[in-house]
C-alpha cells in the first residue's frame, strides 16, 4: 500500500472521526492495516496541507482538509463565499442555496474537495445537493463547507 493509498485513506479516517493529534492518526492507520510512523504521518499532513480546526463543540481540535490551493480553485473558492446563501445536512444528503445563477460554478469548489465521503454533486440553478456516504460524514461536510466560507 503506497502513499497515494495511504493519503486517501487518512482523508477517510479524519472525515469519519474527530483526529486532533499525529499519534492517533499513526493508531487509526495502523487499525486499516497501514503500518507507518509519526514521521511519515506529518510529511503526509504537511503535504496534503491538512490544517487544524475546532471542532463542532468548540471544546478540540480535528485535522480537516482544505480545498486546493491553485489560482483556478481560487476563484472557484471566492465564488463560494460571495454566493452561498445557506448549508444545511439532512441525513446523508447537505444542501446548499446560492445566489440565483450561481450554483453551478458554487459546485465545483466541492467537486474539488479531497473527500472520500462526497459520493457526488448535483447543482441546478440556485440549489446543490451533495450526497455523502452516510449521515454523519453529512455533517462534517457541511461543517468543511462552513469552513470555506469563514476563511
Amino acid at each position: 500500500m503506497g502513499r497515494e493509498a495511504r493519503q486517501k485513506k487518512i482523508l477517510e479516517i479524519i472525515a469519519r472521526r474527530d483526529i486532533d493529534t499525529q499519534e492517533e492518526l499513526v493508531s487509526r492507520l495502523a487499525a486499516e492495516g497501514f503500518n507507518v510512523t509519526q514521521a511519515t504521518v506529518s510529511r503526509d499532513i504537511r503535504d496534503m496541507s491538512l490544517v487544524k480546526t475546532l471542532t463542532a463543540d468548540g471544546k478540540g481540535y480535528r485535522y480537516q482538509a482544505q480545498a486546493p490551493k491553485d489560482s483556478k480553485a481560487e476563484r472557484f473558492i471566492s465564488v463560494f463565499r460571495n454566493t452561498v446563501l445557506s448549508i444545511r445536512a439532512a441525513e446523508n444528503l447537505v444542501v446548499i442555496k446560492t445566489e440565483t445563477g450561481a450554483a453551478n460554478a458554487a459546485a465545483e469548489t466541492i467537486d474539488r474537495l479531497p473527500m472520500e465521503c462526497i459520493l457526488g454533486v448535483i447543482a441546478g440553478d440556485n440549489t446543490i445537493f451533495v450526497a455523502v456516504d452516510a449521515a454523519e460524514n453529512a455533517r462534517h461536510v457541511a461543517e468543511t463547507l462552513e469552513g470555506i466560507l469563514r476563511q
